[in-house]
């Protein structure tokens, strides 16, 4: 028998991933997508070919494009793109009974709203319990059961706590907090940091720069998250600091790997049309850079990558305003 019922909203392979954890630890997953097609694929040949091909998929797993069974439900993991998390929760709202655990676990700021996902959820499904999941985690890596330590954050660190051990896994390591915007804030603000990160090594500039570019980055991060009430320790942690080394370094990284096209000459629109992943980070820099304006926080970094994906500046260009700005001190 299972152990419980999990519901995984979003089949690209962050979703695939955590449904493969789950299902690996004996429960049984029901794995959402719009795609019908994709979806009989997925039941027929036990493998996401679309967004991890690699990956032989655990028995446990149904993959579904109708609504799902939410009432037999123990837990649900929204890994729906965060710009198009609003829309798909809406649609499965009258569904949730009142508890239902949900675990947000796609890392954005809503441009229309300049909200982070969790508001999204409470505004779409008041009555589900809210969570958040980040850290830094790459889906081949827990699809391949190589360590990973993430961090769990609930308003409620009791219940936050009573949640861990459902989504713990032999070699995934889930941490609690009742921080849940300041894991939000790592989550979104590391993606545009990877693109910078990710320009300055397409260009060349060197490790030296790529270090600076990471630790100016994460004050960036620590000023945006003082202003809306995070903790500095949750920034310092696994959501933050973990999450943006990670990012900011490897070209598993898609935001980072953007970058790097950027930093080579290409166009935006080309390395976009050329992936069937979405590039948060990219939806994420304009959202931020007016939440940022908005509470008065400079990220003059976030805003540099922002004025590149927007083209009205080069990424060469973008790198030298950063470098000519004013000197000041380091804890300003």
């Amino acid at each position: 028998m299972p152990k419980y019922h999990a519901i995984v909203l979003g089949a690209g392979s962050w979703g695939t991933a955590l449904a493969q954890l789950l299902a690996a630890n004996g429960h049984a997953v029901t794995l959402w997508m719009r795609d019908a097609d994709q979806a009989a694929d997925i039941n027929a040949t036990r493998q996401n070919a679309r967004y991890l091909p690699d990956a032989n998929l655990h028995e446990g797993i149904t993959a579904t494009a109708d609504i799902p069974n939410f009432a037999q439900a123990d837990l649900c993991l929204s890994v729906i793109p965060a710009q198009h998390t609003r829309a798909q929760l809406l649609r499965f709202a009258s569904y949730i009974l009142d508890g239902l655990p949900i675990v947000l676990c796609s890392k954005g700021i809503e441009i229309s709203t300049l909200e982070f996902m969790n508001e999204v959820l409470a505004e779409t499904v008041p009555q589900a319990a809210r969570f958040v999941l980040s850290g830094p985690s790459f889906a081949r890596d827990v699809v391949k059961g190589l360590p990973t330590a993430v961090t769990l954050a609930g308003d409620d660190l009791a219940a936050a706590n009573a949640l861990a051990p459902l989504v713990q896994g032999p070699t995934f390591r889930p941490y609690t907090t009742d921080d849940m915007i300041g894991a939000e804030i790592g989550g979104a603000v590391k993606n545009v940091l990877a693109i910078a990160c990710g320009m300055l090594l397409g260009m060349g500039l060197g490790q030296s720069a790529h270090a600076a570019l990471i630790a100016r980055g994460f004050a960036e991060m620590n000023r945006l998250g003082a202003a809306l009430g995070a903790r500095t320790e949750t920034l310092s942690g696994l959501c933050g600091l973990g999450d943006l080394v990670l990012t900011c370094s490897s070209t598993q990284s898609r935001n980072m790997s953007c970058g790097m096209r950027l930093g080579e000459g290409e166009a935006l629109q080309d390395i976009l049309s050329s992936r069937n992943s979405v590039t948060e980070g990219v939806a994420t820099a304009p959202a931020l850079v007016r939440l940022a304006a908005k509470h008065d926080v400079d990220m003059p970094i976030c805003i540099a990558v922002d004025r590149v994906l927007s083209g009205n500046i080069t990424p060469a260009e973008a790198m030298a305003e950063l470098l000519t700005r004013p000197l000041k001190s380091e804890t300003d």
